[in-house]
This record gives C-alpha cells, structure tokens and sequence, in this order.
C-alpha cells in the first residue's frame, strides 16, 4: 500500500510539473470563453438580425441618435414621413448614421431595403 501511495503522489506532482511548464510555454489548450453582450451606447440604435434595437426609444430634444449596423447585410435608416426628415445611405456592416432630433415629436423609420425592419424614436 505505503509503494501505491508514493507512485501515486509521484504521478500528482508529475502531472501538477507538466502542467505548470506547459501553461509557462504558452502551450494550454484555449478554453471557450462566453461572449457578452455590450450594452449599446446611450442614444444609439443597434440593426442587428434584421432589427432595429431598441424598437422604440424616448430622448428629449436636441439627442442625437446614431444607428450602428451590425448585419452583414446593408441596411439604411430612413424617416417615414412625407416629405423624409431623415434618410441614410445604405449602410454596411460597422456604418453609422446619425441625426439630431431639434423638436418635439414621434419619428416613426424603416430600412427601405427591408421594409419589415421599423422603428420609433419619441422626441419630448
């Protein structure tokens, strides 16, 4: 038993030696890390999946709000008034555009390119 047990810590600190000389040679195997979600800047608008994020988003006046796509498809930011109050060109991945909001008002937009995709800024 006491051959067994000393084999067996001869192994533990072999192992433990092992291990600490691979991970000073850099030579760990990389571990899956668990990406997180970074909250969006303030007054920003996420396109991400086809969508606008937030759908609706409430600012006072005089807020500038810039629209970041995060697609790997184009997308524009275009006010649905008539006449347009704001119209972005199409914007690919990383874009941004960005409009100040100078009176009160509810702002409803969509991407022309995908009309599906739609969204409201609400201006107090």
């Amino acid at each position: 038993m006491r051959k067994f047990l000393i084999l067996a810590a001869a192994g533990f600190v072999t192992g433990f030696a092992g291990h600490a000389f691979a991970h000073d040679m850099g030579m760990m195997e990389a571990r899956p890390t668990v990406a997180q979600a970074t909250p969006s800047a303030p007054n920003t608008i996420d396109i991400n999946n086809f969508d606008f994020g937030p759908k609706v988003i409430t600012v006072p006046v005089g807020t500038t709000i810039t629209w970041i796509n995060h697609d790997d498809e184009p997308h524009t930011v275009v006010s649905s008034a008539n006449p347009r109050i704001f119209r972005s060109e199409a914007l690919d991945t990383t874009d941004k555009f960005s409009f100040t909001f100078d009176k009160v008002g509810t702002y409803a937009y969509f991407c022309s390119i995908h009309p599906q995709m739609t969204g409201t800024v609400v201006v107090k």
